[in-house]
């Protein structure tokens, strides 16, 4: 268990704000996470917590001077630490901040919300190793981890610019499609789109260019954690991955939940760290007390389906799997830190990192359709009749995850939701 624990984690406390005192509120007073909204009429991003349904504006509650998201994931552990306390106990029951505060509280239903914070760049891990053995069976049944995954957080740089919030909808991406039995490629919609159920790691505190992060310093450069869905579009990316890796297959769309879950309010469920026996130990510098100790996070992570007949009659959509950040997870949030900046390379502030698809082990815990359908080679059936291999035009996917322990609240992360509309013309001169 983690050390970093204090009042604000006590499971005791409640709300004056009541939606946050009800079972299963992803949003109690001992989660407080972060996000940028505006209302009806405003053109600026407000910072905002959410507690319960409702949003509080921060800057009203007079506890910042500032609606700069970036200064506030900048600040020092314990500036973060003071203002947590602060809002905890200014929401308490029976706080005598309850009458001031409630008038910079808003309706969540009401308000627009943004992106967390303005993000500089992306990148994309490939920690979860059920995940890379189920993809690597479908195309080397006889050696799925290639010799380096067990040494190395395999990742790429992605598309900062192509991110959305939670609620958007983006057109199907179009790219070069290499056909079975062809000569050459074409130039057309995909036909093989595809979810992946991940987590996003938003940096805080920066490093300096040629300045490596120890490992076990690397958490407090983080400042949360997110719900991720990074898009994929498998037959494009099945043509041009190699030798550098994916490009137009993974940069049309990815898909952020709104608010930002902080590495405080997650201190209790941290949980010990280890690889299976006969796995090599990570090098030096991937490795320390602390990460062995507690580098695990102990996160529930569902994706369910909605197509668009389930819409059309009121169906919510269908579960289709359900895994854990831990179990899932062959490197720490830790180690991605340090990983990524051994070389020198300096993070900033609102950078954000993809854990990849965290699939389980397991039937049913498969975290994205192209291993629930061994490569679009098994369609699944849904609740209604319908079936996929990949994503429909119409398809709605939406990630959940939350948190609980006995002896503390249940915390959530609220939900990263998008919708696949249909392709846009290839444009030809």
């Amino acid at each position: 268990m983690n050390g970093d624990l204090d009042e604000t984690h006590a499971p005791e406390l409640e709300s004056w704000v009541e939606s946050a005192n009800e079972k299963d509120c992803d949003f109690p007073i001992q989660n407080l996470p972060f996000g940028r909204f505006r209302a009806a009429g405003q053109t600026h991003w407000h910072i905002g917590v959410a507690i319960g349904t409702q949003v509080l504006d921060l800057q009203r509650t007079g506890l910042i001077e500032t609606h700069d998201m970036h200064r506030l994931m900048g600040q020092s552990g314990e500036a973060r630490h003071a203002l947590r306390l602060a809002l905890s106990q200014g929401l308490r029951r029976h706080s005598p901040n309850q009458v001031k505060w409630h008038a910079a509280l808003l309706p969540q239903a009401d308000v627009q919300m943004g992106l967390p914070c303005e993000i500089g760049d992306y990148t994309d891990f490939y920690t979860g190793i059920h995940h890379a053995t189920a993809v690597g069976k479908l195309f080397r049944p006889d050696a799925p981890l290639l010799p380096n995954y067990k040494w190395v957080p395999i990742a790429y740089h992605g598309r900062a610019s192509s991110i959305g919030v939670s609620g958007h909808g983006f057109h199907r991406p179009c790219g070069q499609i290499k056909l079975p039995n062809t000569e050459q490629p074409v130039c057309g919609p995909c036909q093989q789109l595809d979810f992946e159920l991940e987590l996003g790691v938003l940096i805080g505190h920066s490093n300096a260019m040629g300045t490596a992060v120890p490992i076990n310093e690397a958490l407090g450069h983080v400042f949360g954690l997110v719900l991720f869905n990074d898009w994929s579009a498998r037959d494009i990316q099945a043509w041009e991955y190699q030798p550098l890796g994916p490009f137009l297959s993974k940069n049309f769309a990815s898909t952020l939940s709104p608010w930002v879950v902080t590495l405080e309010a997650l201190s209790p469920f941290r949980r010990a760290f280890f690889r299976p026996s006969g796995d090599p130990a990570p090098l030096p510098y991937l490795d320390s007390p602390g990460n062995r100790l507690n580098g695990g996070f102990d996160i529930e992570l569902d994706v369910c389906l909605q197509t668009a007949a389930m819409r059309a009659t009121g169906h919510a959509g269908d579960q289709l799997a359900r895994s854990n950040f831990a179990d899932a997870a062959y490197w720490t949030v830790a180690q991605m830190v340090a990983h990524h900046t051994v070389n020198g390379c300096n993070l900033s502030t609102g950078d954000l990192f993809g854990t990849g698809t965290l699939s389980g082990a397991n039937a049913g815990q498969e975290g994205s359709l192209l291993e629930k359908t061994h490569g679009g080679k098994k369609p699944i059936s849904l609740s209604n009749g319908e079936t996929r291999t990949f994503l429909q035009d119409g398809d709605s996917v939406t990630l959940r995850a939350y948190c609980e322990r006995r002896d503390f609240r249940r915390i959530g992360f609220g939900s990263c939701r998008a919708t696949v509309l249909p392709a846009k013309p290839v444009t030809r001169n």
